[in-house]
């Protein structure tokens, strides 16, 4: 059976690899993740605020949301919260490349055009594979259009592009307006890949002190599927390489991933809960399955639910829901 695949133009494999996470903090987990049979280690996200706050400007971004957001301060971290400082990031990137055989994809946080393209080339020069832009923006300003927050990130990543050579894949929300057109007009913009998608990590309230809570829980399999509707929408009509982060937790997960267009499926809840060598169970269980319904290749079974391929591609649009509702007996 031949689990191999190509992602970002990187030949891998197999499609499973850990989403971008604190793992691979510790080169001791790096080992046990490439034994356990990972495609690839993609790390955590740098912030562009790391930096400044070695330039010292991380004050002036602080004061500046104390003016604008009183409770947008409790989330941003600060120095001793960063699980890596960039130099030690940076450092990290090496070491793993030395550790191990598997290519590693380092993920990017920014906030400035001029940022993100800074950080980008040190992670190239660094060693990293690739490169994650992770565009976890929350638009709260009234007079920001869709279209506006759309511009600047296809702005973003050209700059980036013009300064690496390696390849650049983009981590979006599930919150823009049109997704399908977003993701083309990303592709256009030299994009080599799009990853869907990541997690606003929602707040809660403190009732009793008033307080905005910062709160985290692992995902599970429920959340996959919306990336299993944008996949197979978006996959069929935009060419790319795909990822599905965010819900997969089994082998039978990564199935769905893949079916509906996925090329490699990011784990990370199932790894931190269960531990690296869990993805080898991942593995056994995915290719059981590819062996039970006669499926040679991932490429054989990439797509076939789709909204291309699949036999009723309007279960992913409207006439699902209107179903859904009406066939709810009382």
């Amino acid at each position: 059976m031949n689990l191999s695949t190509t992602y970002l133009g990187l030949k891998l494999k197999n499609p499973f690899m850990p989403g971008a996470s604190p793992m691979p903090d510790s080169i001791g987990a790096v080992r046990r993740l490439e034994d356990a049979g990972a495609s690839a280690i993609v790390m955590h996200s740098l912030f562009e605020e790391q930096f400044t706050n070695e330039d010292r400007v991380l004050e002036d971004e602080i004061a500046t949301h104390l003016e604008s957001s009183p409770e947008a301060t409790s989330f941003l971290p600060i120095p001793t919260e960063f699980n890596l400082e960039p130099d030690e990031y940076l450092k990290q990137i090496s070491q793993i490349k030395e550790a191990v055989d598997i290519p590693v994809i380092a993920s990017l946080n920014g906030s400035t055009v001029g940022g993100w393209a800074r950080y980008a080339k040190e992670i190239e020069q660094a060693g990293a594979h690739a490169l994650e832009l992770n565009f976890y923006h929350l638009s709260t300003n009234v007079e920001e259009t869709g279209s506006e927050v759309e511009k600047r990130a296809c702005e973003i990543l050209k700059t980036v592009k013009e300064s690496v050579k390696i390849p650049v894949a983009v981590k979006l929300s599930p919150f823009f307006s049109s997704l399908p057109n977003f993701s083309r007009q990303l592709v256009a913009s030299g994009a080599d890949g799009i990853i869907l998608f990541n997690r606003f990590y929602q707040p809660d309230i403190d009732t009793e002190e008033l307080d905005v809570l910062p709160t985290l829980q692992l995902s599970n399999s429920f959340e996959l599927r919306l990336r299993l509707r944008w996949l197979a929408i978006i996959s069929a009509s935009v060419p790319t390489s795909y990822a599905c982060s965010g819900g997969a937790y089994t082998g039978h997960d990564a199935v769905k991933a893949i079916m509906t267009g996925a090329t490699v499926v990011q784990f990370v809840s199932s790894l931190l809960k269960n531990g690296p060598e869990y993805l080898t169970t991942i593995l056994r269980d995915f290719e059981k399955w590819m062996e039970e319904h006669e499926y040679n290749s991932v490429d054989e079974l990439r797509g076939c639910m789709s909204f291309k391929h699949c036999p009723d591609p309007l279960a992913y649009e409207r006439g699902n829901y209107l179903r859904m509702l009406q066939g709810w007996k009382v």
